[in-house]
């Protein structure tokens, strides 16, 4: 009986959920198709300010959603200050589904609308593909090694399309956000790709140096977010589902080097080592923060 309360609720929590998701994809739709068709500077920056709204309605509306059932219980600590104006780049390790819901709920309007780095196949995902186009987030399409071996012309494409995706955003204010280790952290996959760290897999640096190219100047500083979760991972089926999903967070805001602006990442194999220098000390603190946050929780 415990197991069938817990999965109505899931099914439930879900449907509403998915219900939000659809009232406001409507609206987001159809400014989407509006600032696509006109070719105005100044229109398409305002009608993208309206779709940043649209956007931080959603969140809202899904935590009121997920506050009932018992399944938030995150500890963001002591924000540092932060601005709804400014442009940041938001870092943080990626262990499940559950850190997007995490970071959206507790960054939104504290910081500009997040924009995430996504695989260029989720763009067919049933409504959040769309809506994740109509927002701006910078799809990224990432070609295997065998695939380059076959078509050597595709090679740099991918960064390519990032800096084109990131551009976009030099006339808004926006926060860019990059899992950096590329997908969610697992001890297998931590030892299938030898990662010299305990709690991290190694960060992949191609994305966020196009980033760093394309709007370095503009950024007010990196935003370091470091997730702690109390117990085993949770699921995002399982916060569906009303099981409490402790999280901690330690949110630090980081100034960025100069050096790190301007560089080519994949003709310049100086600045590509500048990038990584920066990119492994940030990791090696926060895996030793991350050990230490579990620690403390144990």
């Amino acid at each position: 009986m415990k197991s069938l309360l817990r999965q109505s609720r899931g099914l439930l929590v879900f449907a509403l959920l998915t219900l939000n998701t659809m009232v406001w994809f409507t609206p987001l739709f159809l400014l989407a198709l509006v600032k696509l068709l006109i070719p105005i500077a100044g229109v398409r920056r305002g009608l993208t300010r309206a779709l940043m709204a649209i956007g931080e309605n959603w969140i809202s509306v899904n935590a009121i959603i997920l506050s009932p059932i018992g399944s938030r219980h995150w500890v963001p600590g002591d924000l540092p200050e932060l601005r709804r104006d400014g442009w940041y780049l938001v870092v943080s390790n990626h262990q499940t589904w559950v850190d997007i819901v995490v970071l959206q709920t507790v960054f939104n309007r504290r910081i500009p609308f997040l924009k995430f780095f996504i695989k260029q196949e989720l763009i067919w995902f049933p409504l959040l593909g769309i809506a994740w186009w109509a927002l701006d987030m910078p799809f990224m399409k990432r070609y295997s090694p065998s695939y380059l071996a076959k078509h050597p012309e595709k090679k740099g494409h991918d960064l390519e399309a990032t800096r084109r995706a990131c551009e976009k955003f030099q006339h808004t204010p926006t926060s860019v956000i990059n899992f950096v280790e590329g997908t969610r952290f697992s001890e297998d996959k931590r030892e299938k790709r030898q990662s010299p760290f305990r709690r991290l897999l190694a960060p992949r640096a191609g994305g966020i140096a196009i980033a760093l190219n394309s709007m370095g100047e503009l950024f007010d500083g990196v935003v370091d977010v470091t997730i702690a979760y109390d117990g085993s991972t949770p699921t995002f089926w399982d916060m569906c589902c009303g099981q409490q999903v402790g999280a901690r967070l330690h949110v630090a805001l980081r100034e960025l080097d100069a050096s790190l602006f301007k560089g080519d990442y994949a003709g310049d194999r100086e600045y590509r080592r500048e990038v990584h220098r920066w990119l492994t000390q940030l990791w090696s603190d926060k895996d030793d923060r991350l050990e230490a946050m579990l620690a403390d929780a144990s």
